[in-house]
């Protein structure tokens, strides 16, 4: 029968496999997953005639994912072969180009128990063991799970509708993996295992990098907030998918929703009594990468600065955005709103130095159908207990700010860390909820298609890498805006437009991986969702605006 590979016709065999196919192409790496009629194949799967195949290495996003899911299953069988604890094993989520596990009950994981584990999963991948995948009903993989005592994998297929469930062997340790894996345990490549905080850092290579495994900065700041989520939904018993979903079950979702939204005006009143505790603050600088949520944030310490007897004043640092005709262009000619070029600094530190001496500036704003930066008409003093409020990508950055005594300033970062995982084996990355809010945020404000937001998302992650992220471990408070309810209220407004992007889009695959993470939560309805939530500010129905 005939088929094609990159587009180029091939007579083959019927029943011929992905994997005897990979085998012949000696050219690209190796191959982890193949592309078959734009959908993601495991190398286990046949073709069949007419079939347009392209095959994936690491240098592909999901041939990569699938390097380092096959490299934690590695993991995975090796702690279970060295500790017998993989069941009570959890992958917590990613430092730097690491992911960050922790090992049972250990409070503390020593030289010599890594080095015990890194022998095992060297071992393994020398072999090129094979990974096999077999189908169970949902009722028997249950039962597996149960008597394995993967309580977490039991409870995630409580609520799952389709009638089978795959599970992944490696030898005789068995495990349930939330996307593709490598045919063979040889595709994990090159690997470092350290002893970080109270767990352990599985070190890979970046993806696209020159291959070198390098240890991540210290993010201190950002590693104990991600940890202080975690532990506050693991002490309510809702630190999976699946515990999250019986909770829904037995109670409904009004409890779970009131007791988060409770949890985040607390920490918002925390900021709110620093920063007036601090009497020299006179500004109060947020930033954020997108779709954290930094505008109802910032409204909403508006509110509790009042609450304490502050005045407080917001600014937008995009209103003082140079005009369009004169924004720097990046190389494909597009034009960059988001380097720190895109701003008038003069004009921005002119009005600040007044504010500070106590003079009264014309506030600015930025038209964005014109393109043309104005007076708004509006006059801004600070009075003796006026704080301002300024939101803006590079808030955190003193090039932007210099000009302000330090003790002046108060910086806080927002930023949306998943406090889920979908069971202790597979994690939530940070950025997936951040782009879930932001496709249905970009549909109902601006019209966008769920195809168009996602074709922009990899541009956006990069000026955040570049003008956000460097800036969070320089903070004076750390705002966590993620809420574990939230894949379940967004999933009703999301899963519609992903349905949309057509076959042929490039971003198809990534539509669909989305659509499979969100089938792990329940539908939860948005009205019980308060007004002032920071989820408001992506579904709509909010109480603030602008």
């Amino acid at each position: 029968m005939r088929i094609y590979i990159e587009k180029k016709p091939v007579e083959v065999p019927e029943g011929t496999l992905l994997s005897k196919l990979a085998e012949q192409q000696a050219d690209g790496g190796k191959i982890l997953l193949a592309k078959v009629d734009g959908k993601i194949r495991e190398l286990h799967h046949a073709v069949h005639a007419g079939d347009d195949v392209q095959f994936l290495t690491v240098l592909d996003k999901s041939g990569y994912e699938a390097m380092r899911r096959t490299l934690s299953m590695v993991f995975f069988a090796a702690v279970d072969d060295v500790l017998g604890e993989a069941a009570k094993t959890t992958l917590h989520f990613t430092v730097g180009d690491g992911l960050f596990f922790t090992i049972g009950s250990r409070e503390k994981i020593d030289d010599e128990i890594c080095e015990r584990i890194c022998r095992k999963m060297k071992s393994l991948i020398d072999e090129d063991l094979p990974i096999r995948k077999r189908s169970f009903s949902v009722r028997a993989a249950r039962e597996l799970f149960r008597v394995r005592g993967m309580a977490d994998k039991e409870a995630l297929f409580k609520t799952r509708l389709p009638d089978l469930v795959n599970v992944y062997f490696l030898g005789s340790y068995a495990d349930y993996q939330a996307g593709f894996l490598a045919p063979s345990t040889g595709a994990a490549g090159d690997f470092s295992l350290i002893p970080y905080e109270d767990g352990v850092l599985l070190l890979t290579p970046g993806w696209k990098s020159d291959g070198a495994i390098r240890m991540p900065a210290p993010q201190p700041q950002f590693f104990h907030h991600q940890r202080l989520g975690e532990e506050w939904v693991e002490r309510r018993g809702v630190g999976t998918a699946g515990e999250l979903n019986e909770l829904l079950v037995r109670m409904g979702a009004r409890g779970a929703i009131l007791v988060s939204e409770a949890d985040q005006e607390r920490r918002i009143s925390d900021i709110a009594e620093e920063i007036v505790r601090r009497k020299d603050v006179r500004f109060a600088l947020i930033a954020g990468p997108s779709s954290s949520g930094k505008t109802t944030f910032s409204q909403r310490l508006c509110v509790q600065l009042v609450a304490h007897g502050v005045r407080p004043h917001y600014i937008g640092t995009d209103n003082y955005f140079i005009d369009r005709d004169k924004m720097p262009v990046e190389k494909d000619g597009s034009k960059d709103y988001e380097g720190l070029g895109a701003i008038a600094l003069d004009v921005f530190v002119r009005d600040m130095k007044t504010l500070l001496t106590g003079g009264t500036i014309s506030l600015p704003k930025f038209d964005f159908i014109t393109g043309k930066r104005m007076d708004s008409g509006i006059k801004l003093a600070l009075g003796e207990r006026d704080v301002l409020l300024i939101e803006g990508i590079h808030g955190l950055n003193d090039a932007l700010t210099g000009s302000i005594p330090k003790e002046s300033k108060f910086k806080i970062y927002v930023s949306a860390l998943t406090q889920l995982n979908i069971d202790n084996h597979n994690h939530i990355p940070s950025s997936d909820g951040r782009l879930l809010r932001r496709i249905v945020r970009d549909h109902l404000t601006r019209g966008y298609t769920a195809d168009a937001t996602l074709r922009m998302w990899e541009s956006v992650r990069k000026g955040e890498h570049v003008n956000i992220f460097p800036f969070q471990e320089t903070v004076d408070a750390f705002f966590n805006s993620s809420l574990p309810y939230e894949p379940g209220v967004l999933r009703a407004y999301v899963e519609p437009l992903l349905f949309q992007v057509p076959e042929s889009s490039p971003v198809y695959i990534e539509a669909r991986r989305l659509l499979k993470f969100l089938n792990y939560f329940l539908c939860i309805p948005g009205d019980d969702v308060p007004t002032n939530s920071i989820l408001r500010e992506f579904i709509g129905g909010g109480s603030f605006r602008g």
